[in-house]
């Protein structure tokens, strides 16, 4: 016997050979004497990977937009208020914070920085935000800010993979790979995990951060864009007609079936359900991806330009595609590592600029989704990878622009909807910005719950790899109960 149809029949638990073997039951003989046949019994058929299936216990969030602005916005001029810190501008940087400690681009002793920008609080919770983000101040109610992040990693590529897959290297499954693994897609036609960039560069940890790493390629993330073909090669080659296309995929399909069935590698089974999912996706995609079908009123709301790249459009087609039943929208935006090396990373002027382009979409997104009663079920998450020092990054402490270098120990990150307790704060910094004071939550906390607001325990929720049990949270991580409503 072929070793992988081996391994494959040594991990068929009990309720999965019952189920497979019901084509041979009475019923199934019955039906097919008449001229029927059950559909889960069609001589090589394969069951779609992406089917919808349901989550371990009721979930809260039936979906996800997450929306990762790549490179680290500074919480301490965005979301974090230290007054402290203010009163101590331009003075040395207290030694106990600094001994033993080593940073991306600071050496020696830097200058603590107070932010320049204006702070004041808002909703009932009090929430305090800076004069960068004017378009948030409105969803205080709305949002469950985190201010105690933290994480192991201060550079962007391993901690955006140990946010993304849980490990600080390439090669684990993603944190949309991992939900539409356990709960597949509600819509077919389209992707089960859609990915947008913006402002034109690829996050640093590059494609890993919506991998499928070792569970089946089908449930990688699909690269779409805002301008021109949706996705790449998707269209028909050439002189190659629709009929034909069919044609040749239903070939395909009987040889990879048969090879399935012979050697049961999930990767054959992944082959298909892609061809057949490219297929549907010619004529679902273009239609969901046109953003001019939107009312002009919902077009300004979100300053989205129609057949333009960017930022608003992509929030925009999030919405969108959630709308039509895809699981796991993830959109990166660029630009966002404001070490003060340029006028577009001083976060005076140049923050200013970037939220401005990034808060108002970001908002409208949110009312949109609540206006049409999605919110309720659908997790919105907006932050970065870690944090921003509370003193100037090293290499421009002398110039006239103001910058941060990376900092793990501490960050701020929000979500909105998807059963999260709205209009809330969540753990603090010390006086200065150095440390958690206070409800630490861990990357691998954060993963932990967000599983759990989409219904599994993420202990449990597991994938097999060289004879151990893999899950996205590693051997860590916990639930952070007071962040659900």
């Amino acid at each position: 016997m072929n070793p992988l149809r081996y391994e494959q029949l040594q991990h068929t638990t009990r309720r999965q050979f019952l189920t497979g073997a019901s084509q041979f039951s009475l019923g199934a003989i019955a039906l097919k004497a008449l001229g029927g046949q059950p559909a889960h019994a069609a001589v090589g058929a394969v069951e779609n990977p992406l089917s919808a299936r349901r989550p371990q216990f009721p979930a809260r969030a039936k979906r996800v937009i997450y929306l990762h602005m790549s490179g680290a916005p500074p919480h301490l001029d965005l979301f974090d208020y230290k007054p402290e810190l203010v009163k101590h501008d331009g003075e040395d940087c207290p030694a106990s914070v600094l001994e033993g400690r080593r940073f991306a681009f600071t050496t020696g002793v830097p200058k603590l920085m107070g932010t320049p920008r204006s702070f004041a609080q808002y909703g009932g919770a009090g929430m305090w935000m800076s004069d960068a983000v004017p378009n948030f101040h409105g969803l205080a109610d709305d949002l469950c800010l985190i201010r105690s992040m933290h994480t192991d990693q201060f550079n962007h590529a391993p901690a955006e993979l140990l946010l993304f897959t849980g490990h600080a290297r390439q090669g684990r499954p993603s944190l949309g790979s991992w939900a539409t693994y356990g709960l597949g897609t509600e819509n077919e036609d389209l992707p089960g995990f859609v990915v947008m960039i913006s402002s034109g560069t690829q996050p640093s940890g590059g494609q890993g951060c919506w991998g499928s790493g070792f569970v089946p390629s089908v449930y990688q993330g699909v690269q779409c864009r805002s301008k021109g073909d949706p996705v790449l090669f998707v269209s028909d080659p050439a002189g190659m007609s629709r009929e034909m296309r069919r044609k040749s995929l239903d070939a395909l399909r009987v040889l990879n079936e048969r090879q399935a069935n012979e050697l049961g590698h999930a990767e054959t089974i992944t082959r298909i359900a892609q061809f057949e999912l490219a297929y549907r996706m010619q004529t679902s995609v273009p239609g969901v991806m046109d953003i001019s079908q939107e009312p002009q009123h919902v077009l300004e709301a979100y300053g989205a330009k129609p057949g333009e790249p960017g930022f608003a459009n992509n929030c925009l087609l999030a919405r969108r595609l959630v709308e039509q039943g895809v699981r796991f929208v993830q959109l990166f935006d660029w630009g966002w590592d404001f070490h003060g090396t340029g006028p577009n990373e001083d976060i005076r002027g140049g923050l200013t600029a970037k939220m401005a382009r990034t808060d108002r979409p970001v908002a409208a997104l949110i009312r949109d989704l609540k206006s049409r009663g999605l919110l309720e079920d659908t997790l919105v998450i907006w932050g970065g990878e870690f944090g921003r020092t509370p003193f100037r990054e090293g290499r421009t402490a002398k110039s006239q622009t103001l910058g941060r270098d990376h900092y793990p120990d501490c960050y701020s990150l929000f979500m909105a909807g998807g059963g999260v307790r709205a209009g809330s704060v969540y753990g603090e910094t010390d006086e200065l910005g150095f440390k958690v004071a206070r409800d630490p939550v861990h990357v691998h906390d954060f993963q932990a719950t967000v599983l759990h607001l989409l219904g599994f325990d993420h202990e449990k929720l597991t994938y097999r790899f060289q004879g151990r049990d893999y899950r996205l949270t590693d051997i860590h991580g916990r639930v952070i109960p007071e962040l659900i409503g």
